[in-house]
């Protein structure tokens, strides 16, 4: 039972941070209708971000998680601006091709600045350390990244349901069309979007650089699997993206605990029985497959 209550911890801790990229990357989709490939690297560009904040100006962990999505967001907002808005009213694959392009660019753009050996990046010693719950020995910083991420999702859905901005940024990315005909101005509310999009990204990867190899192709692999957790929970669904989030994260704990060679192989497997299944994913719209 102990170890169980480690691995789920574990996997809901790792879950967090898919949770948070996931949701930014079903909001920039559902308003735009954009495939951000370059999710990835916007996600490895916050845990640089932080890495460089701490080694230059000594900003710990707690400022980075302030600062490093306000710096992201202005990014974003600067590449729908300068790049992606005007491939928008194109087939969705020049959007495709761009943000690949984007990531090619970024990655390489990190390694010439700060090589491929990766960045170092220490915890606050408020967070060092492991907490004994009723036996289950788990790192303090793995609990506070789930408190964390839980308590983050848990405001954008406030926001996202309690709010005038909220119910109208939610109508543009579930039901766009209608949206429309309601009288709303979705075309206004997309460079925000993206960028709120890249910072949720950012977000993720300043919570992962303390315990993840801060490298220019850490978001490679993460963006692959990003994307299999948008496709479980449905393209566009807000709340499918976080609730895959976390359930993609327990999958993978699991599977490294008790068949490690094979822990990331079931977690497309996952996806390809729920396509089969539900072609929409968990919480996706029928319409999102014709």
């Amino acid at each position: 039972m102990n170890a169980f209550l480690q691995y789920t911890v574990q996997g809901l801790a790792a879950g967090s941070f898919y949770a948070l990229a996931a949701l930014g990357l079903a909001i920039i989709f559902g308003v735009l209708g954009v495939v951000n490939f370059a999710h990835g690297a916007f996600y490895m560009l916050g845990a640089v971000t932080a890495a460089v904040l701490l080694d230059s100006l000594d900003l710990a962990l707690w400022w980075s998680l302030l600062l490093v999505p306000v710096l992201m967001f202005v990014f974003g907002v600067a590449v729908e601006r300068l790049l992606v808005q005007w491939l928008l009213r194109l087939d969705p694959l020049y959007n495709f091709l761009l943000t690949f392009g984007l990531t090619l660019v970024l990655v390489e753009l990190v390694k010439q600045r700060y090589g491929v050996s990766g960045l170092p990046y220490r915890l606050p010693k408020a967070l060092q350390g492991r907490f004994d719950l009723a036996g289950v020995v788990l790192p303090r910083y793995q609990l506070f990244v789930l408190l964390f991420s839980v308590a983050i999702c848990v405001l954008v859905w406030l926001v996202m349901t309690r709010t005038r901005v909220g119910m109208i940024v939610r109508a543009a990315t579930e039901k766009p069309d209608l949206a429309r005909a309601l009288g709303i101005n979705v075309g206004r509310w997309v460079t925000p979007v993206f960028g709120f999009g890249v910072a949720l990204a950012g977000l993720a990867g300043v919570l992962a650089a303390p315990f993840r190899a801060i490298t220019a192709e850490m978001g490679n692999n993460f963006a692959i699997i990003l994307f299999a957790v948008v496709v479980i929970g449905g393209l566009g669904s807000i709340s499918g993206a976080v609730l895959a989030g976390f359930l993609v994260g327990l999958v993978e704990a699991f599977g490294q605990a008790y068949a490690p060679t094979f822990a990331q192989i079931l977690i497309f497997v996952l996806m390809a029985l729920i396509i089969l299944v539900r072609p929409a994913g968990l919480f996706g719209r029928k319409e999102a497959t014709a």
